[in-house]
């Protein structure tokens, strides 16, 4: 059985049901559940052959409407999505810096059924990765995630990890492509209404404004709605939008991009494409 479906049946046994009445809002908790998947794997790192470590500290930011719903509940719906980001981790062979903790938060800046999620790394005090989120007392911050020291660490942090080896990086998530072997080209475009856009730089604004580097006629879109950032692999970020973006069915802010990943902004859907050569 699926992490996540483990997660919506042991939802369906808390407060006698009571989270059915509550999560008729438009965020599910298995959307939040899913976008908690996905932050550990864009933010995996490989610490040597055997350990990739990920982010234990997650802050899952609501609409004030939404918030409100389910904060009466956040300390039960936090346990269970720490336990289903602790099962997706031993599913994909990931470690923790320390004790994993899910918090909810309000932000005045989203509309009703619009979420963030931002992460960090928090440290045990022997900044030693434990396996699965084992739990160790005293904790302190390192860099990483999405939060971390602007300008290094204070006195009494513990110290990052040694330089990953030569070739690391983020590890993609399962399913993903593996980056390409011997430095190989990759091309890379979005189709969008049967037109193809080729994708020649690092970064690719997609938009309503003649200034984007992609201008999308519709009214559901943003000035300057998202952006598609090339690398290993390839991802998309929201550059605060007001109707957000979809990838692949999952309504997120920063999402990894595939070959074949459908991105829909507004009424428009987009198809991102690689290929090698």
């Amino acid at each position: 059985m699926g992490v996540l479906k483990r997660f919506e049946q042991r939802l369906e046994g808390l407060v006698n049901g009571t989270f059915a009445k509550v999560f008729k809002s438009e965020v599910q908790p298995v959307e939040i559940a899913g976008a908690l998947q996905r932050e550990c794997d864009n933010n995996a790192q490989i610490w040597n052959r055997e350990r990739t470590v990920v982010p234990n500290d997650f802050i899952v930011e609501l609409s004030a409407p939404d918030y409100e719903r389910l904060s009466p509940y956040s300390g039960q719906l936090g346990d269970e999505l720490a336990g289903l980001v602790r099962d997706y981790a031993k599913q994909q062979r990931y470690t923790f810096m320390g004790p994993i903790k899910v918090h909810l938060e309000k932000a005045d800046d989203l509309d009703t059924g619009l979420y963030r999620v931002r992460s960090r790394t928090l440290a045990s005090s022997t900044s030693q990765p434990q396996p699965h989120g084992g739990h160790q007392p005293h904790q302190q911050q390192s860099q990483g995630g999405g939060y971390g020291y602007p300008q290094g660490a204070p006195a009494g942090a513990p110290p990052m990890p040694s330089s990953p080896p030569p070739g690391a990086g983020h590890r993609p998530p399962a399913g993903g492509r593996p980056p390409v072997p011997g430095g190989a080209q990759v091309r890379r475009w979005i189709e969008i209404n049967g037109t193809r856009h080729q994708i020649s730089r690092p970064t690719l604004v997609l938009g309503r404004s003649t200034d984007a580097d992609v201008r999308i006629d519709d009214p559901g879109v943003s000035r300057r709605h998202c952006e598609i950032r090339t690398g290993t692999p390839s991802t998309i970020q929201d550059l605060g939008s007001t109707n957000g973006i979809v990838v692949d069915g999952q309504h997120t802010t920063r999402a990894t991009l595939r070959d074949g990943s459908r991105i829909v902004v507004g009424s428009t859907t987009i198809v991102y494409r690689q290929a090698e050569g």
